[in-house]
């Protein structure tokens, strides 16, 4: 396991708000890591941070092994970043901006050519280099903000909440291509999100709330620690539920007429609707998501509970 980012005590204050108190992780070279927590959470704070555009009021980062506040010109060599507001000029063409660009970098005019081709390419979106970017769809201008920080062929592309605003085949098209990128180039990925369903697509997610890291792991990983299986039943008979239910101390709770009981693993299930098979109208197992984590979580951490 290599390293590519590793976070130690990294804290940022605006006035009396703390907006990052303290957080520490790593990212592994070569994964899709998300970075999960709702609006407000501290997300945008910390990777502009990571990616030098606002200073740190303490602790450390290394990314590539170059240090934060100390190697922040050689960081932004081998980063690209996509905000959550794209930053390419409505009047300039897709080529245009894309060649912008490429010219911080100092590369000779054939070399910009191939960079920006290469980019272009990498995202699709070599039909509408020719068209002005004020005049493409959200989808559209999401992937030339993409192809903007791929210039420069970076070890590590941060994305802040990268499918904010657009509509859901929009950010699946954009999803696919961003994991055929990950696959294809060995580039690492670290995306903010406070999307469920994207998350669970990550190779590891970090969760963040009001400042503060309050799980981690494999997005089975925490569905294991953090969620539970369930079964739901209408049964035929409610009162003899309950008393099989009761007889064996299996807690369940109603809804209607829905009896909802959590399960330790799916399998946990069939103890249950073996002994009340003439007893069951219908029923349905539910494996546990990471919808389930989130607000678990959310809601242990805002009645002060330790996880």
């Amino acid at each position: 396991m290599q390293k590519i980012i590793e976070v130690r005590g990294l804290q940022k204050s605006y006035g009396a708000v703390r907006a990052v108190r303290g957080i520490d992780f790593y990212v592994e070279r070569g994964s899709l890591f998300a970075f999960l927590g709702v609006n407000g959470a501290g997300k945008s704070t910390t990777i502009d941070m990571l990616s030098t555009m606002l200073a740190a009021d303490a602790g450390r980062a290394a990314i590539g092994g170059y240090e934060l506040g100390k190697d922040d010109a050689r960081i932004r060599e081998i980063i690209g970043i996509v905000y959550q507001d794209g930053l390419l000029d409505k009047l300039l063409t897709v080529q245009e901006n894309l060649a912008v660009r490429g010219s911080f970098y100092g590369l000779s005019k054939n070399e910009l050519k191939r960079a920006v081709l290469r980019a272009a390419e990498i995202v699709d979106i070599t039909d509408i280099l020719k068209r002005p970017y004020g005049k493409l769809s959200g989808g559209q201008r999401r992937r030339a903000d993409i192809a903007r920080a791929l210039i420069n062929t970076p070890k590590v592309l941060f994305l802040d909440e990268p499918t904010t605003g657009l509509d859901p085949e929009s950010r699946e098209s954009l999803w696919n291509t961003l994991r055929q990128i990950q696959a294809d180039t060995g580039m690492t990925v670290f995306f903010t999100t406070h999307y469920m369903e994207e998350a669970a697509s990550a190779n590891y997610i970090t969760m963040i709330h009001k400042g503060q890291i309050v799980a981690r792991g494999t997005p089975a990983e925490l569905k294991d620690e953090h969620s539970s299986d369930f079964l739901r039943a209408v049964p035929k008979d409610a009162n003899g539920l309950v008393a099989y239910l009761e007889s064996k101390s299996i807690d369940f709770a109603t809804d209607g007429e829905v009896f909802v009981v959590p399960l330790e693993t799916t399998m946990d299930s069939m103890h249950i609707i073996e002994a009340q098979r003439d007893n069951m109208h219908n029923f349905e197992v539910l494996m546990g998501t990471l919808d389930d984590v989130f607000i678990n979580i959310t809601n242990m951490q805002e009645k002060g509970g330790a996880m």
